[in-house]
C-alpha cells in the first residue's frame, strides 16, 4: 500500500452524496488511487476537519455511474486503507422495514444481513487461511459517538438497526418486504455489503449511518412502489442534517483507537 498518512478518517458518500469539501471553502486536494483490485468509484478528495485528515469518496461516483451490484467495493475500501484511514464512515440512503422506522429518521445501524449473490466479497483469497469474525460488524466506539451527537443535534436517531443488503438494482417485491420485516430487521439496502466487512477485513472501524428515505413496498399495505427519484430527493432534503453530524462525529473522534477491536478482525481465523 502507498501514500500512508495522507487521512485518517473515510468517508464513504452514498446516493445523492457526491461531495464533501467543495461546499466549505476549506482547501481540499483531490488524488486519484490505484489498487491491486483496479480503480475506485471517484478520485479521492482530501481536507482537514477538526484536526483530522479526511478522505472523502462517492460510493457511485460522481455522476452516480455505478449501480450497486456493479461498484468495485474491494477497490473503494483498498484505496482508503492506502492513504492511512483507520475510521470509515459510510452514509447511506435507505428503506424501512418497520412502521417506528420512518422517513427522515436516522439509524445507527449495529448488524447487517447479506442477500446479495456474485458481489466480490473478501480480500482473503488464498493461500493462508484466515476466516474473520462477523459477529459484531460496526465500531461500537465510532456507534456510540455517533449515536450521542445525533440527539445533541436533535436528530430522531434509533440506537440500533440490522440492515439487509439485498443486490439490486431492482427494489424489493411485496412479498420479499414483507418477509424481511417478519424477521424483525429495521432497514434495507443496497450497498452495505460487502462495504463493511471489508473495511473491517482491513483492520478499519467502520460506522454505517442510514438515512431513511421511504418505506418498503411491502410493510403498509397502500404504500406506492418506491422510485430511484424519490429516495434521491429525500436525501438530498436531508443532506445539511447528515453533513452537520458528520462534522460533530469527525470532531469528537479521539485520536487513537482505545474502546474497540476493529483492528484485530484480520487476525481471527
Amino acid at each position: 500500500m502507498t501514500e500512508t498518512n495522507k487521512a485518517q478518517i473515510g468517508i464513504i458518500g452514498g446516493s445523492g452524496f457526491y461531495s464533501f469539501f467543495e461546499e466549505s471553502g476549506k482547501p481540499f486536494e483531490e488524488i486519484t488511487v490505484d489498487t491491486p483490485y483496479g480503480k475506485p468509484s471517484d478520485p479521492i478528495t482530501i481536507g482537514e476537519i477538526y484536526g483530522h485528515k479526511v478522505a472523502f469518496l462517492p460510493r457511485h461516483g460522481r455522476d452516480h455511474r455505478f449501480l450497486p451490484h456493479t461498484i468495485n467495493y474491494r477497490a473503494n475500501v483498498w484505496a482508503l486503507k492506502s492513504l492511512g484511514v483507520t475510521r470509515v464512515i459510510s452514509p447511506c440512503a435507505a428503506g424501512s422495514l418497520q412502521k417506528n422506522v420512518k422517513p427522515g429518521d436516522f439509524v445507527i445501524c449495529d448488524q447487517f444481513v447479506d442477500w446479495t449473490d456474485g458481489r466480490k466479497n473478501t480480500f482473503f483469497e488464498g493461500p493462508i487461511c484466515v476466516h474473520p469474525s462477523a459477529a459484531d460488524p460496526y465500531c461500537p466506539e465510532l456507534r456510540q459517538i455517533a449515536i450521542r451527537e445525533a440527539k445533541k443535534q436533535g436528530i430522531t436517531v434509533h440506537e440500533t438497526g440490522t440492515v439487509v443488503v439485498i443486490n439490486g438494482p431492482r427494489f424489493t417485491t411485496k412479498s420479499e418486504s414483507k418477509f424481511f420485516t417478519n424477521q424483525g430487521w429495521e432497514v434495507i439496502n443496497m450497498s452495505q455489503y460487502p462495504e463493511v466487512h471489508l473495511v473491517r477485513e482491513l483492520d478499519m472501524c467502520p460506522l454505517t449511518i442510514a438515512l431513511i428515505t421511504d418505506y418498503d413496498a411491502g410493510l403498509v399495505g397502500d404504500v406506492p412502489p418506491v422510485t430511484h427519484q424519490e429516495v434521491i430527493q429525500v436525501f438530498k432534503t436531508n443532506i445539511s442534517r447528515l453533513k452537520n453530524l458528520l462534522l460533530a462525529i469527525i470532531e469528537n473522534i479521539p485520536l487513537e483507537r482505545s474502546h474497540c477491536e476493529c483492528y484485530k478482525t484480520s487476525q481471527t481465523s
